[in-house]
């Protein structure tokens, strides 16, 4: 770059996308563990025996303690400070 041109913040042009693309990330897993703990239900309602239901029942808590942690994960990930820009020291975090 020639020397008088100001170089771009790389953090301020990436981080809106990077933001969404946190979002999406944190709908798709929530979606997915949506259809796994509802098919995990389905087997524990329908389960034949004890052993069958108790397998169930330990996929349904381990579904619901993963979507706890993306609900976690969801509200740690620092605010903006501006629209798509994270605090410098948020990064470091990161």
């Amino acid at each position: 770059m020639p020397s008088g041109s100001p170089e771009p913040d790389c953090r301020q042009t990436l981080m809106p996308d990077a933001d969404d693309d946190l979002r999406v990330l944190f709908h798709r897993l929530n979606n997915a563990l949506g259809v796994i703990l509802a098919h995990a239900e389905l087997l524990h309602a329908k389960a034949p025996d004890d052993q069958n239901r108790a397998r169930a029942a330990h996929v349904v808590e381990s579904a619901l303690d993963a979507m706890t942690t993306v609900r976690e994960i969801r509200q740690r990930v620092p605010e903006t400070e501006e629209a798509g820009a994270l605090p410098a020291d948020s990064l470091k975090a990161l």
